[in-house]
């Protein structure tokens, strides 16, 4: 006990404590007649110290590891998306106070209300909040989603955040893993469970069809994420993002001249190749309309003026992931293009279109 309770970085009273609440006990003796810790134990022990550090109390904590459904694997992918939201919330955080920093050092009054939804309780509340302002169904995007879906009677809609997309006419059941996300959605929303992708709580073909719009990229694994809508229903519906076409990043002007950046938030991220090839899909380009009312990071391809506006930064993760500086610059750089009609002049061809290929694909398997 003393060995493990080193290795862990906790004290043998703490040991001592689980050992007695029943969470973890040795399940070995040693010739001695010392307890000792088997393998399982140790890998008990590990995944009720990493919930105890994210903040859960052992009661939860108990009911977390005694899940029968879950296993070391499931626990690990839990424990990563959960590192992943609190890694966004810090990044949200930090970007809130670099902007309040920023008014500060022009001089400008930041109100007391402002500073409570910056680092206060609800920051991560205001900023979920931007999703239901701006991110809406596009009933063109959605037609091309829901004819992909078939006849499917049941749907499971994974990454479902605040709902967008979902259709009417069928049972729907979502999966989001961002108690933030789950609270932003309508009353009378369908049934969500907090769950991830990589580890559905469900049976084999439990589904008529799987659907993941937008949200492969905000996955630990996407990779895993995809054979597991690949496992639970006949038919698998993804909205996601094309890399693979070289210089990809210049078919939409703002990541062209204005966000290169843009390609290290997708660096790792999986080939549409590869991802087609791990669930047998095809892939159909999704084209933008030009006044899509879908709030997503190309949404304003021929609206450029609406990149300048915070609320709609905000709905995109994009920003917050380049930092602070890099969204000043760009966008300070597209506001002094477009004022001086440097902007017109490079894009002028947009005007005629009515839809864009910017890269969007619906893979359907």
């Amino acid at each position: 006990m003393g060995r493990v309770a080193g290795l862990a970085g906790v004290s043998v009273r703490t040991l001592h404590h689980y050992d007695e609440i029943g969470l973890v006990r040795p399940s070995t003796r040693t010739a001695a007649g010392y307890r000792a810790y088997a393998a399982d134990d140790v890998e008990r022990l590990r995944e009720v110290l990493a919930y105890r550090r994210l903040g859960f109390g052992l009661r939860e904590i108990a009911e977390l590891v005694g899940d029968p459904c879950a296993d070391a694997v499931a626990h690990l992918h839990r424990l990563r998306g959960l590192l992943l939201e609190r890694r966004d919330r810090a990044d949200a955080m930090v970007a809130a106070i670099d902007r309040e920093l920023a008014s500060r050092a022009k001089g400008l009054t930041v109100t007391p209300e402002e500073q409570l939804q910056m680092l206060g309780a609800r920051l991560y509340d205001a900023i979920g909040g931007a999703y239901t302002a701006t991110r809406r169904t596009d009933p063109r995007i959605a037609e091309q989603i829901w004819d992909a879906l078939g006849d499917a009677r049941t749907v499971l809609n994974v990454g479902a955040g605040t709902g967008s997309y979902e259709p009417a006419d069928r049972q729907v059941t979502a999966v989001e893993p961002s108690a933030v996300m789950r609270g932003q959605r309508p009353a009378g929303a369908a049934p969500c469970v907090a769950a991830a992708a990589e580890n559905l709580p469900f049976d084999d073909r439990s589904f008529d069809a799987a659907m993941a719009v937008s949200t492969v990229h905000h996955w630990g694994d996407p990779m895993a994420g995809l054979r597991e809508l690949r496992r639970v229903a006949r038919r698998v519906v993804v909205l996601t993002f094309d890399t693979d076409e070289p210089g990809w990043q210049d078919r939409f002007w703002l990541t062209r001249d204005y966000l290169p950046e843009f390609a290290s938030v997708l660096a790792g991220f999986p080939s549409l190749t590869g991802m087609a090839d791990a669930i047998g899909a095809r892939a159909q380009p999704v084209p933008v309309p030009w006044d899509c009312a879908d709030g997503l990071f190309e949404a304003y391809w021929r609206r450029p003026v609406a990149y300048l506006e915070d609320h709609v930064r905000r709905a995109a993760s994009v920003w917050t992931r380049v930092g602070l500086q890099t969204e000043q610059r760009a966008v300070q750089s597209l506001g002094d293009d477009l004022e001086s009609g440097r902007w017109a002049e490079r894009n002028g061809d947009l005007a005629d279109l009515d839809a864009a290929d910017l890269g969007l694909r619906l893979l359907v398997a």
